[in-house]
């Protein structure tokens, strides 16, 4: 498996404020990735780095051949093609019905509104939400609307998928439904990286374990 993600000295922060010094780590193509560590330790920071929501202050990140330290925004909309990014407000377009949110990727990438249709009823099968298609965000419970934005981040077969806190606060069934998204996503290749408070009880499939600690990155697997 080649490196997908390689950083080397990497440097994060907001203004004045260091969050990540010095960090060198690296992600191989189709592995499943766990980034722990206590809240504030730079995990939410680390994941908008990759995909370029905040620029590196320092060292170098490159993310699939693309530099993130010296990105220009043409390039950075190239990268992002080739992401799913779930976020912890999972930022559902509340206009909008489940079916055309979950839509969305796939008409961004040209696809006929007909076909990114057809491909989000069978996503939304898969995370058991088929029935809500013509609801819209806010009329779903939490744990609904976190399995839309993952069935959103899944549609487009991307490269790979960056999940931050995807199941804080989630019920035990949505909880569960979302790690078998994720696990299914991997076995089709996608690179899974999801950042957590600490590891799953019981995983039953490879895994590598970043730990984010008092503004370090360790590899610990």
């Amino acid at each position: 498996m080649g490196k997908l993600v390689l950083a080397k000295n990497l440097t994060l922060g907001y203004k004045n404020e260091i969050v990540i010094k010095n960090a060198n780590f690296s992600i191989n193509s189709g592995e499943f990735v766990f980034l722990t560590g206590v809240s504030g330790s730079g995990k939410s920071t680390l994941i908008k780095s990759m995909y370029g929501e905040i620029k590196p202050a320092g060292g170098f990140l490159n993310i699939g051949g693309y530099e993130l330290h010296k990105i220009r925004k043409s390039k950075l909309s190239e990268l992002r093609r080739y992401l799913g990014v779930v976020f912890q407000d999972f930022k559902l377009i509340p206009e909008w019905n489940i079916l055309k949110n979950v839509s969305l990727p796939l008409l961004i990438a040209g696809f006929s509104k007909n076909e990114a249709e057809e491909k989000a009823m069978h996503m939304l099968s898969k995370v058991k939400l088929s029935h809500k298609a013509d609801k819209f965000p806010l009329e779903l419970s939490g744990g609904e609307q976190q399995r839309a934005a993952i069935a959103r981040a899944i549609i487009h077969e991307p490269v790979m998928i960056l999940a931050d806190e995807p199941i804080s606060g989630l019920d035990e069934y949505s909880a569960n439904l979302v790690m078998e998204l994720f696990i299914m996503a991997n076995k089709l290749g996608i690179t899974i990286v999801i950042a957590s408070h600490s590891l799953p009880q019981t995983f039953n499939i490879e895994y590598k374990h970043i730990h984010l600690e008092k503004g370090s990155v360790y590899e610990l697997s």
